[in-house]
Parts: C-alpha cells; sequence; structure tokens
C-alpha cells in the first residue's frame, strides 16, 4: 500500500473524464477553423455547435445562450461587465468566490448563520447581484435549493460551477441574467468556460477581433477544450439523471460520522441543511487547517483548506467569517470533496488517518 494516494479534492477540479478524453482526442486530428466556410471549417464548427448544445441540454438553457470562455472566471468578469445595463453597480455577497467578490462595489450584509446558507438579500440592493448556487467551500445550497433569479429590483449572475453536473439545475419562476461555469469541475478540460446569458440581449464583448461566438466573445475557439467540455457535460448529465451522486451523499454521511466519532470537538458545517452531495467543510477549532491539509497529504490523501484559488494563503476562511464563525474557528477548517469515483473504502481509511493525526495534535496540545 506504500505510495497510494486518494484524491478527494474533487471541488478543486475532477479527473478527465474518458468521454471528454475521447472527445479531446478526436478534436486534435479536425485541421479546419470554425470561422472558415469551407469543408474543414464547417466540420470545426459543427463540433463547437454540438458542444454548445451539450452544455445547453445539462444547464437547460436555449444553445444560443451558451458562451465559451476560458474559464468561469472570465465568464464571470464577462457577466460583471454588462453591470451597466442592470442599474450600473455590481455587488457581491460576501459568501461569493473571488472571481466575483473581487468585482463587489457594493457592501452586502446578508441573513445568515453558522450552518446554514444566506437567507435573503436586503431590500436596498440594486444593479446586479452575485448569488451562489452552491457555496464550493461548504457545499450549502441556497434555501430551495434552485438558481437564483429576481423581481426585487436587482438582476443576478448565479455561480453554478459546482452544482452543473452534481445535480439537477433548476430555475426559480424569474431567472438570473447569467450564469457561469466550468468544464473541469465536471470531469472535463481545465482552461475552458462558458457565460449563460439569460438576457435578451448580446453582452458587450470584452475581447474584440474576429467576432467569434456571434460577436460576443472574440478569439479562434478552443475547438478541443470545447468539445471535451461538451462530451464531459453531457456525460455528467446522464449520471445526475441517473442518481449516481446519491451513492456518494452516502460516502459522505459516512465519513463524517467515522470522524465524529474521533473528535466530538469538530462541526460539519452545514450539516442541517441542503448541500451538495459531495462535500464536507470540516472544523476543528485549535487545529489549523493548513496544518491538518500538509499532514493528510503526507499521509496520501489529497484535501484543501478552503477554495483551491485561494490555496497557499494563510488565512481564514471569509466564508465562514461571514456565516459568523471567529477568526481561529474559520482557520481550522478543511474540505474533503467526493467525486464519481470515491469508494467507502476511500472514506473510511481517510477518517482513519486523520483521526490519529487528531489525536496526535491532542497530545502535543496537552
Amino acid at each position: 500500500m506504500a505510495g497510494l494516494r486518494t484524491y478527494l479534492d474533487y471541488n478543486a477540479t475532477s479527473p478527465l473524464r474518458a468521454e471528454a478524453r475521447a472527445a479531446m482526442i478526436d478534436a486534435m486530428d479536425i485541421v479546419g477553423n470554425p470561422s472558415s466556410v469551407h469543408a474543414e471549417g464547417r466540420v470545426a464548427k459543427m463540433l463547437v455547435e454540438r458542444a454548445r448544445a451539450q452544455v445547453a441540454e445539462l444547464v437547460g438553457c436555449n444553445t444560443q445562450q451558451v458562451i465559451f470562455t476560458s474559464s468561469a472566471t472570465e465568464a464571470a468578469a464577462l457577466a460583471v461587465a454588462q453591470k451597466g445595463r442592470h442599474g450600473g453597480v455590481f455587488a457581491a455577497l460576501p459568501t461569493e468566490h473571488d472571481c466575483l467578490a473581487v468585482w463587489s462595489e457594493q457592501e452586502i450584509s446578508p441573513q445568515t448563520d453558522r450552518n446554514g446558507p444566506v437567507l435573503a438579500v436586503p431590500k436596498d440592493v440594486s444593479g446586479l447581484v452575485a448569488i451562489s448556487a452552491a457555496n464550493s467551500e461548504t457545499g450549502i445550497l441556497r434555501i430551495d435549493g434552485k438558481v437564483a433569479g429576481s423581481d426585487e429590483g436587482y438582476s443576478t449572475v448565479c455561480d453554478i460551477t459546482q452544482l452543473a453536473g452534481k445535480m439537477a439545475v433548476t430555475y426559480e419562476e424569474v431567472t438570473p441574467s447569467y450564469a457561469i461555469l466550468s468544464a473541469h469541475k465536471m470531469g472535463g478540460p481545465k482552461g475552458i468556460g462558458a457565460l449563460i446569458n439569460f438576457t435578451t440581449d448580446d453582452p458587450e464583448p470584452m475581447l474584440r477581433g474576429g467576432g467569434q461566438e456571434m460577436n460576443r466573445r472574440s478569439g479562434t475557439e478552443n475547438i478541443t477544450g470545447i468539445a471535451g467540455f461538451g462530451a464531459a457535460a453531457q456525460a455528467a448529465g446522464r449520471d445526475v439523471a441517473a442518481g449516481r451522486w446519491d451513492e456518494v451523499a452516502q460516502f459522505r454521511s459516512i465519513l463524517e460520522n467515522a470522524i465524529a466519532s474521533a473528535s466530538d470537538q469538530t462541526i460539519f458545517v452545514g450539516n442541517e441543511v441542503d448541500r451538495l452531495p459531495n462535500t464536507s467543510c470540516i472544523l476543528t477549532p485549535g487545529w489549523k487547517g493548513e496544518t491538518q491539509v500538509m499532514q493528510m497529504d503526507l499521509a496520501g490523501f489529497a484535501v484543501s483548506a478552503g477554495s483551491a484559488c485561494s490555496s497557499g494563503k494563510v488565512k481564514a476562511s471569509k466564508v465562514l467569517l461571514a456565516m459568523g464563525y471567529n477568526e481561529a474557528e474559520a482557520s481550522s477548517a478543511i474540505r474533503v470533496s467526493l467525486g464519481l469515483e470515491t469508494t467507502k473504502d476511500d472514506v473510511l481509511r481517510f477518517a482513519d488517518a486523520w483521526a490519529a493525526k487528531f489525536e496526535k495534535h491532542q497530545r502535543r496540545a496537552a
């Protein structure tokens, strides 16, 4: 068993699906540019449009509403750039991913609690507001589990990056103005994402040039990445429909029960509300999250101390701080995120290794 590695950081990125790999290999042999009108160009264009339809089916939108980007981060920036059409002000909840939170111009103090989602956006908020469907660090879903729109005087951009491919994507009666997602969170390649535009107007492009993506995002399409994205979206949709994530949720419960047996001090953030089926935010006061991550890495397990984009930054989780945890508590959290390849043996071995490290931590602290 020496050298065995167990990957439990699927919210950071997921392994490339076989379907995506095969689609990407096939795409590499396509010579044409999708903007060319000759036969080779038309073949490339057909590949892009097929993938667009596959992504649209996964997220429940019209095919022409899908705009391919280099990442969810670029999609977020493109959405925020449209704020002038929605009152001119952009605001993000403090629990949002940094790709949206970094643009926030209006402070929002939402109702929340230590074990739950954002309960409401204050009535005085206006403009374009970011509200994620599922939090990447805690897995906590919005109250109704639906993608947020608004009829309260503001528009929304919704981050569905963690939700899409793990649960069915459903919408409130009012859809958001925009949604963002990323291929590599659902078994597609890194470096490809999408903005879903639910408005009746094409977004004003940030990248200008050849007018690709129907003049909404210039630059020759990454057909290899797009093909992998489409194939991953289609396969992910099948897995959701087949209920494959139900077993993952069972493994998550086994993991949390095993850790709870080893430590009555540990808090499982959001375990009393609806969460993604694969995500466990484990908070053990007094035991630094980054220390746990390093110790578990040496033991052969890959987990994280929060959002992957924030890894390496030794600071308390802003998400947990916004939920009411103090600095010490928020600094002691790790995120364990399971995938379809995760087994019951994986989570039990992790729990055993964690318990052994926790016992050593207690002895040192005594």
